[in-house]
């Protein structure tokens, strides 16, 4: 299945600086923004630990935008690290050939780009629960495959 989310690299360039400098417009924060973003930073910024930075990032983009950090809105842990983790796993399973914009259709077109894919391993009940948006909780379904 062929999709289009990103019509080079520069937009998905775009994306990830437009998050780091909170200059990205909140009507193009969409899922598929979500995971360019994501690609983006693990593919650009090198940091010791790449959570904490995003767990950051994120809180700081939605209080920019006008979205309330709190225990039912906003920055959700257990969601940010299982993508983070996710999302590298997928990355380092990349060539360094393939155009980011290319990289982020097929994570996207892949069981990856899923809306539900997080499900396979939480069940909705914790993985939406506030104990899990507050903090890491493990997967009670399924191990997170986040190993290539």
């Amino acid at each position: 299945m062929s999709m289009y989310y990103f019509s080079s690299e520069e937009s998905v360039h775009r994306i990830g600086r437009g998050l780091m400098d909170l200059s990205l417009p909140k009507a193009e924060w969409t899922h598929a923004a979500h995971f360019a973003a994501a690609l983006w930073f693990l593919r650009f910024r090198r940091c010791a630990d790449p959570v904490a930075e995003m767990r950051q990032l994120i809180r700081t983009y939605n209080e920019a935008t006008g979205v309330p950090n709190t225990d039912t809105d906003g920055y959700h842990e257990t969601i940010t690290v299982a993508y983070v983790r996710l999302i590298a796993a997928f990355l380092a399973a990349c060539t360094d050939d393939e155009p980011l914009d290319g990289r982020v259709a097929r994570m996207l077109a892949g069981p990856l780009g899923e809306r539900r894919v997080l499900f396979r391993y939480w069940s909705e009940a914790l993985l939406m629960s506030e104990r899990a948006r507050r903090q890491w909780v493990p997967p009670d379904r399924a191990p997170l495959d986040d190993r290539r």
